[in-house]
């Protein structure tokens, strides 16, 4: 019997995957609810926020990050080399240390999308869009604090 084996085609020639800057928005939301899942108390926003499963381009309703991204260069042949900007808008519990929460999230997306999409990112923005106090004890209605 003779051994027949098929030539190997460099990865160059073989073509490229494209990567949707909505899948690249996904990579963001959820690498964004994996950092502040890991924060520790006060980092995910209301009860429950940080479990919660999101589809990153649905309307946001307060459940977890949701994220926008930019592909300026999408990554060659070898898998490498693309460029992404991206925006995430989280919602964090308050009192906490917002700042590390912030490199926390934006590190892990930029790690993330560079593992997972082989994009490097010019900008990752997080937005702070709503702080949650643990010590809120109001009517919800009408926003009063006691």
């Amino acid at each position: 019997m003779t051994d027949v084996t098929e030539p190997v085609v460099p990865a160059a020639e073989r073509g490229v995957t494209r990567i949707a800057e909505r899948v690249v928005a996904k990579l963001a939301a959820q690498a964004a609810r994996e950092a502040l899942r890991a924060g520790g108390p006060g980092a995910s926003g209301p009860p429950g926020a940080a479990g919660a499963a999101r589809d990153a381009s649905a309307p946001h309703r307060g459940g977890g990050p949701r994220a926008t991204a930019t592909i300026s260069r999408p990554p060659g042949a070898d898998g490498t080399g693309g460029l992404a900007t991206v925006r995430v808008a989280v919602e964090l519990g308050y009192p906490s240390d917002i700042g590390a929460q912030c490199r926390s999230v934006r590190r892990h997306i930029a790690a993330t999308i560079r593992e997972l999409a082989g994009m490097e990112t010019s900008d990752v923005l997080v937005a702070v869009e709503r702080l949650h106090s643990v010590h809120f004890r109001g009517d919800a209605v009408s926003g009063r604090v006691q």
